[in-house]
C-alpha cells in the first residue's frame, strides 16, 4: 500500500514536469509561426499547435502512470 502511494506521488510530479516541457515546445513552436505573409496559414498553424498541446497535456496523466507503474 505504501509503494503504490509513493509511486502515485512521484507520477504526479513528473506529470508536472511533463505539462512544464509540452508548454516550452508549444511555445517555441508557436514564436516559429511567422505572423506577417499568410495571416490564414499562420492561425491555421496555432490552430494546429494548440490541438497538438491540448492532446499532450491530455496524455500526460497515463504516460506518466505508465512510466512509474502506478494504478
Amino acid at each position: 500500500m505504501g509503494t503504490n502511494y509513493l509511486r502515485s506521488l512521484f507520477a504526479l510530479g513528473f506529470q508536472g514536469f511533463l505539462i512544464l516541457v509540452c508548454v516550452a515546445i508549444y511555445a517555441v513552436l508557436v514564436q516559429s509561426i511567422p505572423s506577417s505573409g499568410d495571416i490564414h496559414g499562420a492561425i491555421w498553424g496555432t490552430a494546429g499547435y494548440t490541438v497538438l498541446l491540448a492532446f499532450a497535456l491530455f496524455k500526460t496523466g497515463s504516460l506518466s502512470k505508465s512510466i512509474f507503474n502506478s494504478h
